[in-house]
């Protein structure tokens, strides 16, 4: 099959500083890649020009003809004087249908704020807000960018886990970024390791031990890091 979305040798620089060089990923179909990486690694730079929102200096972007792309951004700053409810907020994305709205909230596991000021909902509920945004799109790819901001540690779970089911469930595509390690490496089949260029990419368990990998990350952390591999053998309560 067409892969959703290919880059290749993607390259930009700022005032002279290379922020990008020579990156190169694909995600298909059905299928998480997760671009990880330390802050100012340049991952949002390269969702950007994924996106076609920044052009890239080098390299080129191919997309499925006719690919449908919902985007779920690493943060919505809400004035708390700003009349909106969640049900208005979802209306600005082009959707009208009452029915889609609650669906997608449904799906989500957030229907209990249809009518609740976006300003007033906790950071998990409009994590998954934004995450029934980017679905009403009907998208074959889904483009999060740090889905888990703002949100706790077994929020953090669930919200991978929903993740990793919405995939199976509608078999569409989802590139993931994020500099959090810790349970992104569970909830995804491919990671690019990412610090302005590819420093190595594979499945998870293959990266974790990667010489390149745990010379970016280990010494980030002191040289200790330990990744968490959440193994699904078991039911959850």
């Amino acid at each position: 099959m067409t892969p959703l979305l290919t880059a290749q040798g993607i390259t930009k620089t700022f005032s002279g500083r290379t922020v990008l060089d020579n990156v190169a990923l694909t995600v298909g179909g059905g299928e998480i890649v997760t671009v990880i990486g330390p802050n100012g690694a340049g991952k949002s730079t390269l969702l950007r020009i994924l996106l076609a929102l920044m052009p890239a200096d080098a390299g080129e972007v191919a997309r499925r003809p006719g690919l449908r792309i919902g985007y779920m951004p690493q943060r919505l700053p809400v004035d708390d004087n700003l009349p909106l409810n969640v049900r208005r907020f979802l209306r600005l994305g082009g959707t009208q249908d009452e029915t889609a709205l609650r669906q997608a909230l449904a799906e989500v596991g957030a229907p209990q704020v249809l009518d609740t000021a976006v300003a007033a909902i906790s950071g998990g509920e409009l994590q998954r807000v934004l995450l029934a945004r980017a679905l009403l799109r009907d998208p074959a790819l889904l483009v999060l960018d740090e889905p888990v901001q703002g949100v706790d540690v077994a929020g953090q779970e669930d919200l991978f886990r929903l993740i990793v089911e919405i995939r199976h469930r509608r078999g569409c595509g989802v590139l993931m970024v994020s500099h959090d390690l810790h349970l992104v490496m569970a909830a995804t089949d491919t990671v690019v390791c990412l610090n302005h260029h590819v420093c190595c990419t594979g499945h998870p368990e293959a990266v974790s031990v990667d010489p390149a990998y745990l010379a970016l990350f280990g010494a980030a952390r002191g040289g200790s890091l330990a990744v968490y591999t959440h193994r699904h053998d078991h039911k959850h309560g």
